[in-house]
């Protein structure tokens, strides 16, 4: 971008402000150039994707937020959203994807009720003849997306987002002699078939959330990224706020917990700011009262579950939470007890 020419519209408009994904897999100094050529051209606020991605270089995390911190010494108006927790996907027999999915004798279960999947895929007959299949698609993607639920974990009934790497599906496959396949066959008809295979993707490459207690800590980041409505068949991170109070807050250990009053700030003042909401996430007055009441010793997530509230009977993942006592918007309860 030629700073020379006309400035982009958030500059003529004097309002507005960016926010920025950026191509993951890098070259961050790159990309992070032409994120700073658009600031320093627009003079606008922007924000951009930081996430330590779990293949390619594992330094490109800590070149982005070095040059974050250079550009906001210099006075620039950016910020990096990150995520308090690993990034991932969730398998299922009543979601998007499962291992099964796609092999040809699952298929025409694909939209039965789950209590018809579980009842298939516990006759002996059925389960050997969809082990000795391969998925099959035209889309590499799906096919791919299919074949690394190796990679994944089983949450078993209370969410875990750190899990240890030995759980891994194909490492308690080898230490039970078994295939990865047959493994996960087993793990998804536990719960009735409510089961859930979680794969860490991004934030989770050192299998440890080091990285991002790092990006958490950084004065140049806000919390951010929780995906509470697209790809509502295969991620459910709308508990992001959830966790971030949990395991930042009231579990972490010493020299990783993160104070109240700037968890709070976090939540509410920090990313309010930074899209020009100044209206918000603070109390004072003139500001809308919006307010949650938490009990912290009794916050906690439950497992993500399937709810057919969309148009059309259409599904969706949602998440409850623990230790809310009561939400208030605009001054009026909108929630009590989650």
């Amino acid at each position: 971008m030629n700073s020379r020419r006309s400035p982009p519209g958030c500059a003529t408009a004097g309002d507005g402000v960016y926010q920025i994904i950026p191509r993951v897999m890098g070259p961050a100094a790159d990309e992070f150039a032409l994120m700073r050529r658009i600031a320093e051209t627009s003079g606008r606020p922007l924000s951009y994707s930081l996430l330590q991605m779990p293949a390619g270089d594992p330094g490109e995390w800590r070149v982005s937020l070095d040059a974050l911190a250079e550009a906001r010494a210099d006075g620039l108006p950016m910020r990096a959203q990150v995520a308090p927790r690993p990034v991932g996907m969730l398998y299922g027999l009543d979601l998007s994807f499962h291992p099964f999915a796609l092999h040809p004798s699952f298929r025409p279960l694909s939209d039965r009720p789950l209590a018809e999947k579980v009842a298939a895929m516990r006759d002996p007959a059925f389960r050997a003849r969809l082990l000795s299949e391969q998925p099959e698609d035209s889309n590499p993607v799906s096919l791919a997306t299919v074949k690394a639920f190796r990679f994944a974990y089983p949450m078993g009934a209370t969410p875990d987002y750190e899990p240890d790497v030995a759980d891994r599906i194909d490492k308690r496959a080898e230490a039970l002699g078994i295939t990865p396949e047959e493994h996960a066959y087993d793990l998804l008809l536990e719960q009735d078939g409510k089961a859930l295979l979680y794969q860490p993707g991004a934030n989770y490459r050192d299998g440890n959330l080091d990285a991002v207690h790092t990006m958490l800590a950084h004065p140049g980041t806000v919390v951010g990224l929780a995906d509470g409505g697209a790809h509502y068949g295969m991620i459910c991170d709308a508990s992001f706020p959830t966790f971030f109070l949990k395991r930042w807050v009231t579990d972490a250990a010493d020299g990783q917990r993160i104070p109240i009053e700037r968890a709070i700030a976090a939540l509410t003042s920090e990313p309010a700011d930074m899209v020009g909401l100044g209206d918000r996430g603070r109390l004072t007055v003139g500001a809308k009262a919006d307010v949650n009441i938490i009990d912290f010793d009794a916050l906690g997530l439950h497992i993500p579950s399937v709810v057919r509230d969309l148009p059309a009977g259409g599904k969706r993942l949602r998440q409850l939470a623990d230790g809310y006592d009561a939400t208030i918007v605009s001054g009026v309860v909108t929630y009590r007890n989650g």
